[in-house]
């Protein structure tokens, strides 16, 4: 280890000594969880510049500080099957008629596919204004490698059926889901854990005094594991520091230079479709400042990591905790919307990627081909969940479909981490939206959603 790589490291210890300071003084998650955004920024910035992403001494230095930012999404991915499964059964035992689940189920999926094809549409408008073109677009030879992967890849991912993914989403080995060795591990555990809820209140109706024991055994199970939740959600200001460290100082700036038309639009896209969701959350009477101050822990998490299913954990947490969303509905809308009809990865990515490649290949963007589009990914978000790998995945089954080359996508790669930290905080809004759109729905209001409290001040952990 170099003398500049110790002297990176001091840094960053004292940087995370600093972080630990101010969280003696009480400021809230919310603050720590942004400073710890900004403080990584900056030191990631200064390897950046200083040593450039390829240089040693960069090199040695994300090495060590991985420990803390791999160790934290580790922790968190650790706790999802345990959090899914126990509050999933504790939910059901909750519910009093076992046909509630199927309204809950089925309005969170249609609710998922149905922003979902708004994002494609809002994906198809801000490609078509910016006039994105794939022909200006040239593939060097690295991406030209990755291009030919990517259409090797193109036949499996293509082929999948909705039929058999749909049927592939019940279990067969309920232990070898529970150790996460699928893809769709997480909707196997769910479906797993509504029919053993189911069972256990069968049999407390059936016998009170095992339902007492059974009740009394999840209630202390998923007390404890909430507590572990609230353990890990005490690390996010430490973890965000590591993670926005790595992202920052690995970045391809190049890459980032030369597409730069495609990065901004496609944060414009995803913007409008925050504010879509916004709108959405308006006009269910709640306070739109209010539930960003109260989701803005989980949005910078997912905004890092880039991972919808590892901010799982975080998500149910803030759905019941500070949006008063019932556990039944913040557990399937957290556990599907992580896996099904993605807004950002789904939705907007292949949308806008079509629009681009379309002309190069001598194919008009009607309105026929628009509305084709949309369908087709509106089906392909269910897809996405078998195949896993988030917004490239998504163009491998939409393009194909449309008669589309998958070439471009490869190219696309360099500044994939830069644009699917954004797409992979819309997943999460649109999931913890989904659920309050549900709750709302299906009658399920409570006093913190209301107008009145809603624009009361947060109350911070």
């Amino acid at each position: 280890m170099s003398t500049l790589t110790i002297v990176n490291l001091v840094i960053f210890t004292a940087l995370l000594s600093f972080l630990y300071q101010l969280s003696k003084k009480e400021l809230g998650l919310s603050k720590l969880v942004l400073a710890g955004l900004v403080i990584g920024t900056l030191f990631g910035t200064y390897l950046q510049i200083v040593f450039g992403p390829e240089h040693e001494v960069s090199r040695q230095t994300i090495e060590w500080t991985n420990i803390v930012a791999n160790s934290f999404v580790n922790l968190l991915r650790m706790i999802i099957i345990p959090l899914i499964l126990v509050t999933m059964i504790a939910a059901v035992l909750k519910v009093d008629e076992i046909k509630s689940l199927g309204k809950i189920g089925g309005s969170v999926v249609a609710i998922l596919v149905f922003t979902t094809m708004i994002a494609a549409l809002v994906g198809v408008f801000m490609a078509s204004v910016t006039g994105l073109d794939a022909t200006e677009f040239n593939l060097g030879e690295r991406e030209a490698a990755r291009a030919e992967v990517l259409v090797a890849r193109q036949d499996s991912v293509a082929d999948l059926s909705i039929p058999e993914l749909l049927t592939s989403m019940v279990s067969t080995n309920i232990f070898r889901d529970l150790s996460q060795d699928r893809s769709i591990s997480i909707i196997a555990v769910v479906i797993f854990g509504l029919l053993f809820g189911i069972a256990a209140l069968l049999v407390a109706q059936d016998d009170k005094t095992h339902g007492e024991r059974i009740r009394g055994f999840i209630d202390t199970t998923q007390a404890a594991v909430m507590r572990l939740v609230k353990i890990v959600m005490s690390l996010t200001p430490y973890g965000v520091l590591a993670l926005m460290t790595r992202v920052m100082s690995t970045s391809d700036i190049t890459a980032i230079v030369t597409l730069i038309s495609f990065v901004v639009a496609s944060y414009i896209a995803i913007l409008i479709m925050f504010a879509i969701h916004s709108l959405m959350i308006g006009l269910l009477g709640a306070n739109i400042r209010t539930y960003f101050q109260k989701v803005w822990p989980v949005l910078t998490f997912a905004f890092v990591t880039r991972s919808s299913a590892a901010t799982i954990p975080l998500t149910i947490r803030a759905q019941i905790e500070e949006l008063k969303v019932p556990a039944p509905i913040a557990n399937i809308s957290a556990s599907f919307g992580a896996t099904i009809g993605q807004n950002g990865c789904a939705g907007i990515y292949p949308a806008m990627l079509a629009v681009m490649i379309a002309p190069s290949v001598g194919v008009e963007v009607d309105l026929g081909f628009i509305a084709y589009l949309v369908l087709v990914i509106a089906i392909g978000s269910f897809g996405i969940a078998g195949v896993g790998g988030g917004a490239t995945n998504a163009a491998l089954v939409v393009l194909p479909l449309m008669g589309l080359p998958v070439t471009v996508a490869a190219l696309l790669i360099t500044i994939e981490p830069l644009i699917d930290m954004a797409r992979t905080a819309l997943n999460v809004n649109g999931a913890i939206t989904t659920g309050m759109i549900t709750s709302r729905f299906l009658g399920d209001k409570s006093k913190a959603d209301s107008p009145a409290v809603a624009n009361q001040p947060v109350q911070e952990n």
